[in-house]
C-alpha cells in the first residue's frame, strides 16, 4: 500500500488534461524503459477522455512506442459495441484510432452485442485479464508485480474519474460492487447514472496498480474530493478506496480542489 496520495492542483481543467497527458506520456517512456511494454487502464467521463484526446495532440506522443502499450478499461457500459456511451467508443475516437496501438493488445470489455448480462461480459473480463496475467508472469519473473499474478497483469498506471456522488469506474456508494473483496470485476445492475447495466473491476483488483491517478475537475466534484481525501469509509466514498501500490495522486483542477486539506496540497 502507498504512502498517503499526493494532490496536484492545476488552474483549469484545460491545463489539467494536458498537464496529465504530459505525465502520461513521460510515464509511458519510463515503464517501456524498464519492462519493454507498457499497461494503463483507462476511464470515461470529460476529463479521462479529454486527456486522451491531449495526449494524441501532444507533440511529445510519438516517444511512446505506442505498439507496446497494453490497454484495459476500469469500466465499461453494457450497451452495444458501437454505442457512442462506450467509454471505449469514445477513446478510440479521442487516441486508439490516431496512434499506431497494436490491436490485439487493446482489451475491451465485452459488449451487450457479446453477451446476455453484465456478469457475463465481467466473467469474460476476468477470464481473459487472467490470461495475460499468466503469459506476462511467465515471461517476467521481476518483483515489480502485483501478489495475485494468477488473476491480473501488471497494472503500471490506473486512471480513474470521480463522480459528484464519488463513485468511481462503476463503484457506486453502498452498492454491491464496492463491497466485493473476492472477485477481481462484476457485473453492476441499477447504476444510479444511466445506463443502468456496466462491468466494473473491483476495488481489490484496482488497487493491484502501481500507480492510481484520480483525475477529477469541476466544483461539483469538490465535495466528493474532499471526504475522499479525509479518509472517509470506501463504502460510502468509493474515492477513498484507491491506493495504488507505489503511488496515489490526484490530479485536480482549483474548482474540484476547493475542499481538500491543505496538508496533501502540492501546486503544479
Amino acid at each position: 500500500m502507498s504512502a498517503d496520495p499526493r494532490v496536484s492542483i492545476h488552474p483549469d481543467s484545460t491545463v489539467l488534461m494536458a498537464a496529465i497527458a504530459a505525465r502520461l506520456i513521460t510515464k509511458l517512456v519510463d515503464i517501456q524503459d524498464r519492462h519493454g511494454e507498457a499497461t494503463v487502464v483507462l476511464t470515461g467521463g470529460s476529463m479521462g477522455i479529454g486527456s486522451l484526446k491531449a495526449v494524441a495532440e501532444s507533440p511529445a506522443s510519438p516517444a511512446v512506442d505506442w505498439s507496446k502499450v497494453n490497454f484495459w478499461w476500469g469500466d465499461e457500459r453494457f450497451v452495444a459495441a458501437n454505442d457512442p456511451e462506450r467509454n471505449a467508443f469514445q477513446a478510440r475516437e479521442a487516441l486508439l484510432a490516431r496512434i499506431p496501438a497494436d490491436p490485439a493488445r487493446i482489451h475491451e470489455p465485452g459488449s451487450a452485442d457479446d453477451f446476455d448480462t453484465p456478469e457475463e461480459a465481467a466473467a469474460d473480463y476476468a477470464r481473459r485479464l487472467g490470461e495475460a496475467a499468466a503469459a506476462e508472469h511467465a515471461a517476467d519473473m521481476s518483483d515489480d508485480r502485483p501478489e495475485n499474478p494468477a488473476e491480473l497483469p501488471r497494472f503500471d498506471i490506473v486512471l480513474l474519474g470521480v463522480g459528484p456522488d464519488a463513485h468511481v469506474a462503476s463503484l457506486f456508494p453502498e452498492q454491491a460492487g464496492i463491497r466485493e473483496k473476492t472477485l477481481p470485476v462484476v457485473g453492476v445492475r441499477n447504476s444510479p447514472k444511466p445506463p443502468p447495466l456496466r462491468v466494473s473491476l473491483t476495488l481489490p483488483a484496482i488497487n493491484t496498480a502501481s500507480e492510481i491517478w484520480m483525475v477529477v475537475a469541476g466544483d461539483d466534484k469538490a465535495g466528493a474530493v474532499g471526504l475522499a481525501l479525509a479518509g472517509a469509509n470506501p463504502v460510502q466514498v468509493p474515492a477513498a478506496g484507491p491506493r495504488g501500490r507505489k503511488e496515489t495522486l490526484w490530479l485536480i483542477d482549483e474548482n474540484a480542489a476547493a475542499r481538500v486539506p491543505e496538508q496533501l496540497v502540492r501546486k503544479g
